[in-house]
């Protein structure tokens, strides 16, 4: 009797080694649970709700409001509609860009290109038609050198075209109508220039007394070129002619006939040159 109460023991004890096996077998091999980290705390910012052009007045229809995460929040961000109604925008902005206050004049400032004009800086405007204005492709962001052609006083060989401005910014390029001395319309291209005061009276006194024309650049052609101008002299400047000589054609003597004749048989040549036989 002692010997199966023993026996039960051991089974007990195995059965339960067993149980306690296969139940930790079965623990570690479940994935353990994916631990789901808390997301930053975002901070409402105000964005543009379709693209806003320079010059123009924000109102409540460009805004709305967005959660940004808190640490790329970007600089000069606003959190309020209110804070960027009524303002210029003085950069062009993308539809879901935040404004910036970098971006926006202030709320007394209004709109239009003035709000496009740095410090120091001036615009001027000048009246080109398409070929001088190669063609329609100056535009507004463009850069553009402005040659002036002069003639200093009524001996036409003094006109003298010359670079005066170079890598000027386009602010603007827009077309009007108006009428020739024939009261036809014609089109005329309005291009604005930013300039300095020095530039603004050089690029003025070209357009009174001469005529403008302008030389589209490489946006990434910054440099600029010493130029010594050119003159019409120098345009159309003659290659020297060749001397003629005098010479004598030497005289070529005249040639003699020769006549072919037979009598009985016999060949007779004849021969005759111009004073006869």
């Amino acid at each position: 009797m002692k010997n199966k109460r023993v026996w039960i023991t051991l089974a007990g004890a195995l059965g339960s080694g067993l149980l306690a096996g296969y139940l930790a077998l079965a623990y570690v091999s479940v994935d353990p649970p994916t631990l789901i980290a808390a997301e930053p705390k975002g901070t409402q910012v105000v964005v543009a709700s379709r693209d806003l052009p320079i010059g123009h007045i924000v109102s409540r229809e460009d805004v709305e409001v967005v959660d940004w995460p808190s640490k790329n929040v970007p600089n000069g961000f606003y959190m309020q509609p209110g804070e960027v109604l009524g303002r210029g925008v003085m950069t062009t902005v993308h539809r879901n860009e935040p404004l910036l206050a970098a971006k926006l004049a202030d709320k007394n400032a209004g709109g239009g290109m003035p709000l496009t004009i740095p410090d120091g800086k001036r615009a001027v405007s000048v009246e080109v038609d398409q070929v001088i204005g190669v063609a329609g492709f100056v535009l507004p962001g463009t850069r553009v050198d402005v040659l002036a052609t002069v003639m200093p006083n009524a001996n036409r060989s003094e006109t003298t075209t010359r670079i005066i401005l170079q890598n000027v910014p386009v602010l603007t390029a827009d077309q009007s109508y108006q009428k020739d001395p024939n009261e036809d319309p014609k089109i005329v291209t309005v291009v604005t220039l930013l300039v300095s005061p020095e530039e603004a009276e050089a690029l003025t006194l070209a357009a009174t007394e001469g005529k403008i024309q302008l030389a589209l650049r490489n946006m990434l052609d910054v440099d600029s070129v010493p130029t010594n101008g050119m003159r019409i002299e120098g345009l159309v400047r003659a290659a020297p002619r060749p001397k003629a000589t005098a010479t004598s054609s030497p005289v070529t003597p005249p040639q003699p006939k020769i006549v072919e004749t037979y009598k009985g048989g016999s060949r007779t040549l004849l021969k005759f040159n111009s004073k006869g036989r």
